[in-house]
């Protein structure tokens, strides 16, 4: 996957197609970067996924973007950025100040995974701080545990999920490492059907 990645990044042509008339500067938009990298997501074979997620931090709100770059074969790219709500933008209401950081934060977290070089941009030239932040997560350790489970009548999907939390003493499934997936993977093992679901049913009371 980080192959085709890299090969999206030697070839991904974003121009600069907005036009800034007060500053008189052009400027890439998180649209303008879809739309050219759309075709080689498809030529690769690969999907990619933006969500946003609003953080408070002291008394400003920032809207932290998500760009996910994912395969067939449970393993996915990601980079996040977080652009600062402005505490008032003239002529904007609340939640258009909120969708345009979100628009704002979203190009970021895509500079950062097509390695796209904005530092000269005029757009980047105002109060809103942003920073982004790079990781290769595979997931495929995770859905085999979740197949085990399911093979011991662990039918469906969010139960699995609230036992293998549990398993993991709550931490973020995706930041186990091999030694801790391959414990769980031996619990699971020796654990019997009845086993799981009283647990289950401890995690469901919680």
């Amino acid at each position: 996957m980080q192959n085709k990645l890299v090969k999206i990044q030697s070839e991904l042509k974003a121009p600069k197609g907005q036009n800034n008339t007060f500053g008189n500067y052009k400027y890439r938009s998180c649209e303008d970067i879809l739309v050219a990298v759309k075709p080689l997501l498809t030529e690769n074979g690969l999907i990619l996924l933006l969500s946003d997620e609003v953080v408070c931090v002291g008394s400003s709100n920032y809207i932290k973007a998500t760009a996910r770059l994912t395969d067939d074969k449970d393993m996915y790219i990601e980079t996040t950025a977080f652009a600062r709500e402005a505490e008032d933008q003239k002529g904007m209401s609340p939640s258009q100040i909120t969708g345009s950081t979100s628009s704002y934060a979203r190009k970021y977290a895509l500079n950062g995974l097509f390695a796209i070089d904005d530092t000269k941009d005029a757009d980047t030239q105002d109060n809103t701080k942003y920073v982004t932040a790079f990781k290769v997560v595979d997931t495929s350790g995770i859905v085999a545990l979740g197949k085990l489970l399911e093979g011991k009548g662990i039918e469906d999907k969010e139960d699995r999920a609230k036992i293998l939390v549990a398993m993991a003493g709550g931490k973020n499934l995706t930041s186990l490492d091999g030694g801790e997936i391959a414990t769980m993977r031996k619990e699971i093992m020796i654990a019997g059907p009845d086993t799981l679901r009283t647990m289950l049913d401890m995690v469901s009371e919680r």
